[in-house]
């Protein structure tokens, strides 16, 4: 930690590029990738600082990996930071739906050997995450239950507000069971004490929640609506990006763009890297070109920023309260849980249609594993076998 913060700067960007290239399979998928690459490659934080970030991020709105993302950027190289990091996390995925959009709209971007070779190494990836997580988060068979009856609970009633519910029921699991656990392995987040910063953040955000609205309605400008939407869809939605698309779905069909264009954009979205919320990036081109997807991605993202800056200056004296420490141990043995209920469905569900599917998926797993193969070499052989299984 001692280098200069320009070359953190570089390393940053260069660290989160590569994940913005590779990092393929949904928001859960990015957590196995980040792991893998920051945790156990780079050791820039503990696997229970890691876990404790994406609690935080489980429950706060928004996009939770790219959140997770943001926040390691801002540990290790501060606000400025946490921007590289969003920037190379999300960067491919932007451009290559504007390009989408640009060059695609109307026509099926459905690549059927690409898209399920891709669904495959997801199967591996979060394999491998709740193996790893698995390890360090549920040591003891109390928070061992609460991992696997979070589990049980998600698979049965597969519903964003169940798995919240689910966070919170572990959360109060954790208080009870585990509130007079020593705090003596707790490591400190190297986060700049920039409390003043933080207020203003929220305060933003909640300003901006209700401004843009008015905004909206007062201009009837498109731009403005545009910004209203994307702006609301990334503050108010819990479960990340499958769940904002039938909510973009309904602000911006027919009005904004045909379904047909917004179908499109979705086959698209599926099959590049990075986060699912770039999907913004197609619509707002489609709608107003290429300035247009500047502004809906800013725009859908901002929400994470402000909330992520808001919240961090105040995780490490969060994570010192015995009840707020018990809480969190509870809460990363259900992620481990909703972890697992994730492989099977939608990860594994829709990946594994035959044997075949499901031996690339143990290949992958092995190589990830075991193999220590990096994440993008997987994913370019996971593809090349997919295509050569569609000919045999």
């Amino acid at each position: 930690m001692n280098q200069p913060i320009w070359r953190r700067w570089l390393e940053i960007w260069l660290v989160s590029t590569k994940l913005g290239f590779t990092s393929f399979g949904g928001p859960i998928a990015h957590l196995g990738y980040f792991q893998h690459e920051y945790v156990q490659k780079r050791n820039w934080l503990d696997q229970k600082s890691y876990a404790d970030l994406i609690a935080l991020c489980q429950f706060l709105p928004g996009p939770a990996s790219s959140q997770v993302g943001i926040s390691i950027g801002i540990i290790r190289g501060g606000v400025i930071g946490g921007v590289i990091s969003w920037l190379g996390f999300t960067m491919p995925s932007v451009v290559i739906l504007m390009l989408a959009a640009s060059f695609l709209t109307g026509h099926n971007v459905e690549q059927e050997g690409i898209i399920s070779g891709l669904k495959i190494v997801a199967v591996a990836v979060v394999a491998q995450a709740v193996l790893g997580m698995g390890k360090t988060l549920t040591p003891d068979r109390p928070r061992l239950a609460i991992g696997i009856g979070s589990s049980v609970v998600l698979l049965v009633w597969p519903y964003t507000f169940v798995q919240i519910g689910v966070i919170l029921l572990a959360a109060l699991l954790g208080i009870f069971m585990y509130r007079q656990v020593s705090a003596e392995e707790e490591s400190e987040l190297p986060i700049a004490k920039w409390k003043g910063g933080a207020i203003i953040s929220l305060s933003l955000f909640f300003v901006l929640l209700a401004a843009l609205p008015l905004l909206s309605w007062k201009f009837s400008s498109t731009w403005f609506d545009m910004m209203d939407t994307f702006y609301r869809a990334g503050a108010i939605v819990f479960g990340g990006g499958h769940v904002v698309l039938p909510i973009l779905q309904q602000e911006v069909v027919p009005h904004l763009l045909s379904k047909e264009q917004f179908l499109a954009g979705y086959g698209a979205a599926q099959a590049v890297p990075g986060p699912l919320f770039t999907f913004s990036s197609y619509i707002g081109t489609v709608v107003k070109g290429w300035s247009g997807g500047v502004v809906a991605t800013l725009a859908i993202f901002l929400p994470s920023f402000l909330l992520v800056m808001g919240v961090l200056p105040f995780w490490n004296g969060i994570r010192r309260n015995k009840n707020i420490r018990g809480a969190l141990l509870g809460v990363n043995a259900s992620v481990v849980g909703i972890l697992l209920a994730s492989l099977y469905d939608p990860v594994f569900v829709s990946a594994v249609s035959n044997g075949h599917d499901f031996a690339l998926a143990l290949i992958c797993f092995g190589l990830l594993v075991y193999w220590k193969v990096p994440s993008w070499v997987v994913v370019i052989l996971c593809v090349a076998g997919r295509f050569i299984l569609n000919y045999t």
